[in-house]
């Protein structure tokens, strides 16, 4: 029986160099042995590697700008501040707006572009007090999360107004796979209402570090007001937890909470633009979800086709008719399945 020798590790040197001559015919092989052993490098040869994939192609620089990151150093900088004013790339632009002098970040603050950029550059800057917070570029929960990190304040009427509005937001618009919060209860037979939200249980926990505990108070006591209607209302008694997975028993119960959330709210936070309920609550998805009680969802009207023009296709498709046959269909009438 014969044994064979574990491979020895090739000299970080060597795998640098031949991932840095594009015509060694080992940049892959050398990039990968890169990659898994980096961690474990000396701080000299992680530096020149960094470098090395900066000046590589664009998904050798993603794994550099993750690196540069974690292992900040201020030799990064002139090459991170030229790929970033020439390429705009947003894991480029983390590095910079982390380890940038606040100076640079002020003078180029509208060439950052991508959705939460401003949010941790208002983290920066907004220590100093007359730096003006542009509440517009930021959620409501990303704006009391600057005031709060960076010792800001907000009176009760603003946090008051803010919740209400950040109410409105959801009922408007929401996405049912993400938005509720990470703790709130969503089992069947659960009620789900405007609390359960990420984008109004996030400004709630801000407003209670911010020190508003009876503007918290108010707002769980109106919330318990919309549980109630919710557990009245026709659209919760209509739902049989036995007949309704998880999904559909969530992505109803969201509607509800919508619904009766947007009927609870002052009249002050409404706006004459705002949708009809009926609208608001029709789903957004790409993709067609099981049919909600009507209270609740109204499907867009479907122009249902044409029988004589199916025909015609099935006569220049035999496939088309074959498949017809198999599922049985009478094409006459209602048994089409659109």
């Amino acid at each position: 029986m014969e044994y064979q020798a574990k491979k020895r590790n090739t000299p970080i040197a060597t795998l640098i160099k031949n991932y840095v001559n594009k015509k060694s015919g080992k940049v892959a092989d050398s990039r990968e042995e890169i990659q898994r052993r980096f961690d474990y490098l000396d701080w000299k040869d992680q530096k020149k590697i960094v470098l090395a994939f900066l000046e590589s192609g664009k998904t050798d620089r993603q794994w550099a700008y993750s690196k540069v990151l974690d292992y900040w150093d201020k030799s990064f900088e002139p090459k991170i501040k030229e790929l970033w004013e020439q390429l705009h790339e947003e894991k480029c632009s983390w590095s910079v707006i982390r380890y940038f002098p606040k100076e640079y970040l002020s003078l180029n603050i509208d060439m950052f572009t991508e959705d939460r950029d401003y949010y941790f550059i208002c983290l920066r800057l907004a220590e100093d007090k007359d730096f003006a917070v542009d509440k517009s570029k930021l959620s409501n929960s990303d704006y009391l999360a600057v005031i709060y990190h960076t010792g800001r304040t907000v009176d009760v009427e603003e946090a008051e107004n803010l919740l209400y509005e950040s109410v409105h937001g959801i009922c408007l618009d929401c996405d049912p796979l993400f938005d509720l919060d990470r703790f709130a209860n969503t089992s069947k037979g659960s009620i789900i209402s405007p609390i359960c939200f990420k984008a109004v249980s996030l400004p709630l926990y801000y407003l209670r570090k911010l020190g508003h505990p009876q503007i918290v108070w108010q707002f769980e006591e109106w919330n318990k007001s919309v549980q109630e209607a919710i557990f009245n209302s026709p659209e919760f008694k209509a739902i049989s937890v036995f007949d309704i997975d998880e999904y559909d028993y969530r992505r109803r119960m969201i509607n509800i909470a919508r619904k009766y959330g947007y009927l609870a709210l002052d009249e002050k936070y409404k706006k004459d633009t705002d949708p009809s309920i009926e609208d608001m609550l029709k789903p957004k998805e790409w993709y067609s979800v099981a049919p909600a009680p009507k209270e609740i969802i109204v499907e867009e009207d479907i122009e249902q086709p044409d029988p004589s023009q199916l025909k015609e296709l099935m006569a220049k498709n035999p496939a088309l008719e074959k498949l017809v046959g198999d599922f049985g269909l009478d094409i006459g009438n209602s048994d089409l399945p659109f």
